[in-house]
């Protein structure tokens, strides 16, 4: 089992350029970025978490910039979104901005997707959150066209575009990974049609297992598993490598340099216990 941490890069907490060495060197290798536009200073959808909308989602960076910045000063260190709004993205931007983090990193981009939770967020984009299941599946099913294909075109109830060149390719092929976030049904139907691995968020093991065979049963295959916002305690990190989890994200606060560089000593016992 490997890990890597999810977190919320922001103008307040260590800057990527930084963390993203810091990780290589204590045996972390994955980076994986949260995604918020903007958020809506009327706000009625409640926070999944509970209580009060934490800061960090106000002052969130653009995770393709902010992971460039990553790549630029490391060499093996996976860089990945968790997970990116397609509902409020337009495809053919996307599709370069992943193709080119795909570039500039030396084929290390990972696309983790997911359909979001905060309506008015979505609104603003124009998107209709009655809608965003199936504007999601043709968002990312018209990436990877223009990902794989020298003339792309789409044609489909939410997006629609005659035949287009878009460049740069992926450094991968046939494409970068797409992680699918969620959970049920309908996040599993989502990982046996274009997933590389399902990504739930912090689920506790013993209930991950019962999920895990309800995704195998759907894709048909030993999809891997990549759990975001991981518990870090050793009993459930030892529940999710008997489960044959791929890789634990252990949850990174956002905090200024020192005091992450100190969590991520922290982390770095974690990864020894398990090499």
């Amino acid at each position: 089992m490997r890990f890597g941490v999810s977190t919320f890069l922001t103008d307040e907490g260590i800057a990527p350029a930084v963390l993203g060495p810091a990780l290589e060197e204590r045996g972390l290798d994955a980076l994986f970025v949260a995604e918020h536009t903007h958020i809506p200073a009327s706000r009625e959808t409640p926070y999944p978490g509970g209580g009060e909308l934490p800061r960090v989602y106000y002052r969130s960076l653009d995770p393709f910039v902010a992971l460039a910045a990553a790549a630029a000063v490391t060499r093996t260190l996976l860089l990945g979104t968790g997970i990116a709004l397609v509902v409020q993205r337009d495809p053919i931007v996307t599709a370069k901005e992943v193709a080119t983090l795909d570039l500039v990193s030396g084929g290390r981009a990972v696309f983790g997707v997911g359909a979001g939770w905060n309506r008015e967020e979505m609104r603003n984009h124009g998107t209709d959150p009655r809608t965003r299941g199936r504007l999601m599946d043709e968002r990312v099913r018209a990436v990877v066209e223009l990902w794989t294909r020298e003339q792309a075109e789409f044609h489909g109830e939410f997006v629609d575009f005659d035949p287009v060149y878009c460049w740069p390719k992926p450094v991968q092929r046939p494409h970068p990974p797409i992680y699918v976030g969620g959970g049920g049904d309908h996040a599993f139907a989502r990982v046996a049609a274009y997933g590389a691995a399902w990504m739930p968020t912090g689920v506790p093991p013993k209930r991950l297992g019962e999920q895990i065979d309800r995704l195998r049963q759907t894709t048909g295959t030993d999809t891997p598993v990549v759990v975001y916002g991981a518990p870090r305690d050793r009993e459930s990190l030892d529940l999710y490598a008997a489960l044959g989890v791929e890789r634990v994200l252990l949850h990174l606060p956002t905090r200024p340099e020192d005091a992450t560089l100190q969590r991520l000593d922290e982390y770095a016992g974690l990864v020894a216990a398990y090499r």
